[in-house]
């Protein structure tokens, strides 16, 4: 039987269904079906199509249908019969079936099938109207239009139900429910639809609404209360008197406000300029920054942020600015107060950084300690305040002993396991008694000289790692400062008695002394420095309770600690404009990103456009200089409005208007969203979650950015685990690569804390991390390692000792899995393995997992490619020897031969096997296509894969494939097999890649 005649289509309007099964009265009228559980259809042998006639305007109507499972009716079909002002109608037998296939058309030749899929329609009684199906009679008499006496017209929102079709149940006060399903809704604009009913002499009614196929929103069992007039309901919520969500907006002319406190600083022959957000009805999309000054005449720049780094300027030069707010009519407001800043001179050395700008999924990471990787330069060598106290001084063990000379003099042995991307810990000047590892940030505009070297500045350190094709991922604190404050914005001053007890810690004051954490403060004698802290007098203007007061509380020493001695957020030592001023109290609560983490963490009021002002600029100058990527610290300590609005926009923006839009798209950015749990969503909470930094905001806030993240967290929290966006960006269809949707993507990717949790047993981490991955918006870009600088899985305090094979078959998955393998300085060689990971000063550094790495590196390498070194002396060569560095080294370079392994999707389809998986990458523009077969220590099916020949690139084993099936024997714990279809060309298989080794073999 010839089916619907697609052919004669074209000149039709489209049409809208909606479909409504008759069910008879609610036995409860006060209480409608709850949400998701409304009775099913009444089975039937019937079912009574209305088709609306208005649109078509025919001279007669012709149903032509098939019940579900049966034939069609004969071209041109059953006639329809007039019903209704503008519906015809046909009844027709569908036997057992539940539903039918229909079209309609005119009898000569003039069709609507629903553009070419036909309608699906089920029994009972259904209505088809402009393309849209739903489950009401359009003609009964009760409550279809509004009778006389008062009516109630209701908006209904269906941007959150998804449903096509809507449906009205109700029930005006004192008088009886609609029939089920109630009458249908009609189209008013996207997201909304509408309904006009009599309400006759009540005020009132009692709602609920239904997709017509037993799908309810009833307000969770309550029924929605409605009044007469016009009223909105949306996400449960009930607006009376509202207005016309459908109306055409007034035109937008309200200039948004003046940007005020516009203030520009100038650094050589760059100028920062900074001023606080505008505010808009409607919402400010951009700034225009006009400059004056200099021999280039005027310049007007548009950037999206509160901060406008100018290079390249003039040296000693005056340069004028103003800005001016722009919202998204285009209203522009008028111009700020002019800011000035004078240029110093121009540098002898201009930064010479670019990105390597390359998709980051090429590029295994290897995670260093800078200060305890290796010593380049014992000159910039420091041990602090507790350098005896912790008992690195008994070990000559300085805490400042690695640093970037030592770095860039060991880039070939990081080269050689076959790494191409270094992340180094936080490299801003920090201020602490124990600050090695970076986090305690003091000047974020500043390199901490303790690093740095004559010939081996961070900028060298940038320039030798591109020059090898290496990357440089730095990591960055946005969440706090030290206990010091941040040097340009804040700088707390704490009491200290300089008595018998306490001369040891406060230094004597030094207004000429400016520390730096490398200058040695000659005045005391001590490198560390705590003089810009103390202050016997109470400080004019001081806002600390108690200033001075002895408390009940003594130092480890048995010294007594005085009010106002030590930073703490609810002292008043800190302002409110620059800083939070409480403790957490949960961790998994709205608190844990609005106040400290610890004394020692000054927790930044990230919401604060001055603290937004600061670190967009200080983090643009090491962009300027060319990094690749930024490791985001305490990411989920930020809430996700605030990275969302302010600072993932500003990084975005500042890489594109520095090197272009291909390096900010692979500029990479990776969050620690620290969750230490075993399951997918931290403890349910999705705003603790690390996929959800990964997503865009669903829904507009208040523009003030705390009240803005207030109302995020309380509506994500709302929506729950169920109710958050999915991805299919990390997976296969069938066999084929599909091109990713990073339409909703936030511009953050995420450290993949489940795996990093599960990693215990191999096994377990990948069971966990795939069973995550539609969460992320990619999990292809997800940063995967076994144990890092704070944790090992499961929470552990130790570095990883699960032993040597756990270890192979660990980085084995790795390698071969979805993200981007990453390996913490030593792993290769199990580097203090089980030894506890951090103690602070209370032990040296020497026993714990931060020890220093340097002396396992003595000697010489050279690296000639990625996974191989050419030649190597002295310790560094039997470093180089130990069974896992081979191992990662031949890892490196199959993953390097097989694009599928890098950034190719993933599926479990057709697969049987404990770790296996097949990959696929496509790319049509350079002619890609690599297809792989991967099994880790178990064997494998794969079943439905194409035909071909495969080839291992472990074993160089070589499998036809004929009927889509291919069976793996078991290679052995860490052990792996990769089999690679040939498909000729460039696109042939890679054959054995390495020689064996003691586990890939």
């Amino acid at each position: 039987m010839k089916r619907t005649p697609v052919r004669k289509l074209g000149h039709l309007l489209p049409a809208a269904v909606a479909a409504t099964v008759t069910l008879g009265l609610l036995t409860s009228a006060p209480n409608a079906p709850a949400l998701d559980s409304a009775p099913a259809a009444a089975s039937g042998s019937t079912a009574t199509v209305f088709y609306f006639t208005k649109t078509k305007n025919w001279s007669s109507y012709k149903l032509h249908y098939a019940p579900d499972g049966g034939s069609w009716t004969t071209v041109p079909g059953l006639a329809m019969e007039a019903a209704c002002t503008d519906w015809v109608k046909q009844t027709v037998s569908l036997g057992t079936a539940s539903g039918l296939a229909a079209t309609f058309n005119n009898g000569s030749g003039v069709w609507d099938n629903n553009a070419g899929k036909n309608f699906a329609l089920g029994s009972g009684t259904v209505t088809v109207k402009d393309g849209v199906v739903a489950h009401s009679d359009p003609c009964a008499g009760a409550g279809t239009e509004p009778a006389e006496g008062n009516t109630a017209s209701v908006y209904y929102s269906t941007a959150t139900v998804g449903w096509t079709t809507t449906n009205l149940h109700y029930q005006p006060a004192g008088g009886a429910w609609t029939t089920v399903p109630g009458v249908g809704m009609e189209p008013a604009c996207a997201g909304w639809v509408k309904k006009s009913v009599g309400l006759g002499s009540a005020t009132t009614m009692l709602a609920t609404f239904n997709n017509g196929n037993g799908v309810w929103d009833n307000n969770n069992g309550s029924n929605y209360s409605v009044p007469a007039g016009l009223t909105t309901v949306k996400d449960k919520k009930v607006t009376g008197g509202a207005k016309d969500p459908c109306a055409a907006e007034a035109p937008d002319t309200q200039a948004p406000t003046i940007p005020a406190k516009v203030s520009a600083s100038a650094d050589g022959v760059s100028v920062v300029v900074t001023w606080e957000p505008s505010t808009d009805d409607d919402g400010v999309t951009k700034y225009q920054v006009t400059r004056v000054g200099g021999t280039k005449g005027t310049l007007v720049s548009d950037v999206g942020s509160t901060v406008f780094s100018d290079t390249g300027l003039e040296a000693r030069t005056v340069y004028s600015y103003t800005v001016r707010a722009v919202d998204a009519a285009g209203n522009v407001s008028a111009a700020s107060a002019a800011a000035t800043a004078t240029t110093g001179e121009k540098p002898t050395a201009p930064a010479s950084g670019k990105p390597l700008g390359t998709d980051p999924r090429k590029d295994p990471i290897y995670f260093v300690l800078t200060a305890r990787f290796n010593d380049g330069d014992t000159a910039n060598n420091r041990g602090g305040g507790q350098h005896s106290k912790s008992g690195n001084a008994a070990n000559d063990d300085p805490m400042f002993r690695g640093d970037f000379k030592g770095l860039v003099d060991k880039l070939d042995y990081i080269k050689g396991l076959g790494m191409s991307a270094v992340w180094i810990t936080p490299v801003v000047l920090n201020r602490s008694d124990y600050d090695y590892h970076g986090y305690h940030g003091y000047d974020f505009y500043e390199v901490d000289s303790r690093l740095e070297s004559a010939g081996a500045s961070y900028q060298d350190l940038i320039d030798a790692a591109h020059a090898k094709g290496m990357k440089i991922y730095q990591d960055v604190v946005y969440n706090h400062s030290s206990r010091w404050g941040a040097k340009g914005l804040f700088t707390p001053t704490t009491y200290g008695v300089r008595d018998s007890q306490w001369s040891w810690y406060y230094d004597e004051r030094n207004d000429g002394f400016a520390y730096d954490g490398l200058t040695v403060e000659t005045k005391s004698g001590k490198s560390y420095y705590n003089g810009d802290l103390w202050s016997t007098a109470e400080p004019s203007g001081n806002t600390c309770v108690n200033w001075g007061a002895p408390t009940q509380y003594t130092s480890p020493e048995g010294y007594r600690i005085y009010n106002c001695q030590w930073p703490s957020p609810t002292s008043g030592m800190f302002p409110k404009a620059y800083y939070h001023n409480c403790w957490i109290g949960n961790w998994e609560g709205e608190d844990s990103r609005s106040c400290w983490l610890h004394d020692d963490l000054a927790d930044f009021d990230t919401e604060s456009a001055p603290v937004q002002n600061y670190l967009i600029g200080a983090y643009n100058k090491y962009i300027d200089m060319g990094v690749d990527g930024f490791r985001v610290d305490t990411a989920v300590h930020i809430p996700r409005t605030t990275w969302n609005r302010r600072f993932l926009p500003a990084i975005q923006e500042r890489v594109t208007q520095q090197f272009g839009t291909e390096a900010a798209k692979n500029f990479f950015v990776f969050g620690e969203v620290a969750a230490f749990v075993n399951d997918k969503w931290n403890r349910g909470s999705v705003n603790h979650s690390a996929q959800f930094y990964t997503w865009k905001e669903r829904k507009e806030y208040s523009a003030d950015d705390e009240k803005a993240a207030l109302e995020m967290y309380a509506y994500e929290q709302q929506q729950g685990t169920g109710s958050q966006p999915t991805s299919t960006n990390a997976f296969l269809t069938g066999n084929s690569y599909h091109a990713p949707d990073h339409s909703g993507f936030s511009g953050m990717n995420v450290i993949d804390m489940r795996m990093h949790m599960n990693f215990g047993d191999a096994n377990n981490a990948y069971n966990n991390g795939k069973d995550s991955d539609d969460s992320y918006n990619d999990a292809t870009y997800n940063v995967v390692y076994v144990d890092s600088h704070d944790y090992g899985p499961n929470k552990s305090s130790e570095r990883y000792a699960g032993g040597t094979d756990a270890w192979a078959e660990n980085m084995s998955l790795m390698w071969t899995f979805r993200g981007i393998p990453t390996l913490y300085y030593g792993s290769e060689i199990e580097f203090q393995a089980g030894r506890k990971i951090d103690c602070g000063p209370t032990c040296p550094l020497a026993t714990t997992g931060r020890a220093y790495f340097g002396d396992h590196l003595a000697g010489t390498v050279k690296a000639s490619d990625f996974g191989t070194v050419s030649s190597a002396s002295g310790a560094v060569a039997d470093t180089l020897a130990k069974p896992l560095v081979t191992h990662v080294q031949r890892l490196n370079q199959i993953r390097r031969a097989v694009p599928a392994l890098q950034i190719g999707q993933y599926s479990t389809e057709g697969i049987s096997g404990s770790m296996a998986y097949k990959r696929r990458y496509t790319d049509a523009a350079s002619g890609t296509d690599s297809f792989a077969l991967v099994t880790v220590t178990g064997g494998a099916t794969y079943t439905g894969i194409p035909d071909g020949t495969y080839t291992d690139a472990v074993t160089g084993d070589t499998q036809v494939v004929t009927g889509g099936t291919l069976t793996v024997a078991a290679p052995g714990k860490g052990n792996l097999r990769v089999y690679v279809l040939d498909l000729g060309g460039r696109n042939a298989a890679p054959g054995k890649i390495g020689a064996a080794g003691p586990y890939l073999k």
